[in-house]
């Protein structure tokens, strides 16, 4: 099936956004990408890929650190949702931890203390299809967080498909086609036949209907 167009996938958001009841939040706008002749159980089938989208996320998300030191400090002075220091991991309980798996969009761990995140964080994060991201001791953590404010984890579970938002309803409308591209050619690459194996694409609102952009 060939990847949709630039028009294809405007005309589909803007019937999107159009059919979609007014709510008293601000509405996420998801791409659905249906597959086929992929099984998502084999290593082959399996999409779990970080994108960064070009346009944003449309919304604040919630970066966690995971650090000591002057990348403690700095995070904190840059807002970050959360700071964890390694002392706060050693002492830090299930209910924490789930806490901190609820709250937070992004964990971001400094290399060094990524054993100690995993054995105690990483029994939260999982199930919630979360993962620490690793930062090294030398880079420059407001770059980190500035990066992680606009990436999205999109992934196949165990159906043929991927669901990943594309922003809000209330962002420009060339920002959510610009990030529908970018979901949709890292599929194409990551695919084993590339857009052979798509066989819909949609466009939805939270509360909206699914409208057809190709299938």
């Amino acid at each position: 099936m060939p990847m949709p167009t630039k028009e294809q996938l405007q005309k589909s958001i803007e019937k999107a956004l159009r059919l979609s009841p007014r709510r008293n939040f601000k509405q996420s706008v998801e791409l659905v990408v249906v597959l086929k002749d992929v099984d998502p159980r084999t290593p082959e089938g399996r999409i779990r890929e970080t994108i960064f989208l070009p346009r944003g996320r449309g919304k604040e998300l919630s970066i966690c650190i995971v650090a000591d030191g002057e990348m403690a400090v700095k995070a904190r002075e840059l807002g970050a949702k959360i700071t964890v220091t390694s002392d706060d991991l050693r002492s830090m309980g299930r209910k924490d931890a789930r806490k901190i798996a609820e709250q937070c969009d992004w964990v971001l761990v400094r290399t060094d203390l990524m054993p100690l995140a995993g054995r105690v964080l990483g029994p939260a994060l999982g199930p919630r299809g979360k993962i620490p991201v690793p930062v090294p001791p030398s880079a420059n953590i407001e770059a980190f967080i500035k990066r992680y404010s606009s990436a999205i984890l999109i992934r196949s579970k165990d159906q043929p498909q991927v669901m990943a938002p594309i922003g809000t309803e209330d962002m420009p409308l060339d920002g959510l086609v610009e990030n529908a591209q970018a979901i949709l050619s890292l599929l194409e690459t990551k695919l084993p036949n590339g857009s052979h194996n798509i066989a819909k694409v949609i466009v939805k609102t939270t509360m909206g209907p699914p409208i057809p952009v190709l299938g």
